[in-house]
């Protein structure tokens, strides 16, 4: 990288610093406060009724507390989605605009058009960083969960059986050390069957290559996004709808590779379920 390139890339990355927006508003921050001291007097009321039980007032009021507590629970939550989408698209807006401030001319409708194509461009990819991110999540918890599930279930197991040998009188204990192992194979056997663990990495693999090919385009280092170096006005602005049309092209040709392997891994998956289920029908004979 030249030295030029090496400064407009700084430049760049001080405009996105400035641009992005501040932290939570304070009114979120009050509802909260407000959401956790109802959370605190249900808490309260739920001690005072343990210790201190026939009540009925402080009953009335741990009821009252914890359903103002869900309501502001829903409220805050909606809240802050809300306000972390907005957050998302003025980012989106101001990283598109980084263009405009690079750019030494005055704006003209060309100029506008290319910053409203930016943004749309940056718009799609996040959403599909977004899609990503929430699949490399859910699959990730699935997993770990459904292995500690497994781990914990097998190991209790043998302790539940000499429990149950001590003859401790309490009936629904019998049943326990068949429902782990039974338990403990379920969720082994969805494990087995839906591949969470290649899922979650996959995911993790597209994230980060669409962040990387996001953040090559606002800053403009690579050759097929640089375009605020030209001096002329027509080829600059030539070369800046040429950097979008290689953007999507690329954020396209990421996507598509992994959903092509998804569908691949899924199509391996079945082939192999299917002999493995022929193996035992070819073994008597």
């Amino acid at each position: 990288m030249t030295n030029s390139e090496s400064t407009i890339a700084t430049e760049t990355s001080q405009l996105v610093t400035e641009s992005l927006p501040s932290s939570t508003p304070k009114g979120w921050f009050y509802l909260k406060l407000i959401e956790y001291f109802f959370l605190a007097g249900f808490v309260y009321a739920v001690i005072y009724s343990l210790l201190l039980p026939g009540n009925k007032q402080v009953t009335i009021a741990g009821a009252a507390a914890i359903a103002i507590f869900l309501l502001l629970f829903l409220i805050n939550r909606q809240l802050f989605n809300d306000y972390r989408q907005t957050s998302k698209q003025a980012e989106i807006i101001k990283k598109a605009e980084l263009y405009a401030n690079l750019m030494a001319s005055d704006s003209s409708p060309q100029q506008t058009s290319i910053i409203r194509a930016r943004e749309k461009a940056l718009s799609y990819c996040q959403e599909l960083i977004q899609d990503y991110k929430k699949t490399r999540r859910d699959s990730r918890n699935i997993y770990y969960i459904s292995q500690i599930s497994t781990v914990v279930l097998s190991g209790v197991t043998p302790i539940l059986v000499l429990v149950d040998k001590l003859e401790a009188g309490i009936e629904w204990l019998k049943w326990l050390p068949v429902i782990c192992p039974a338990l403990a194979a379920i969720i082994a056997s969805i494990v087995t069957s839906f591949p969470f663990q290649e899922t979650w990495i996959a995911a993790n693999t597209t994230v980060e290559l669409l962040e990387a090919e996001q953040e090559k385009f606002i800053l403009g280092v690579s050759q097929a996004y640089r375009c605020y170096d030209l001096e002329d006005e027509t080829q600059r602005q030539k070369k800046a709808k040429q950097a979008i049309e290689n953007f999507i092209s690329q954020v396209n040709s990421i996507h598509l590779k992994q959903v092509q392997e998804a569908a691949n891994n899924v199509q391996s998956g079945e082939e192999n379920k299917e002999s493995s289920e022929s193996n035992p029908q070819k073994q008597p004979a």
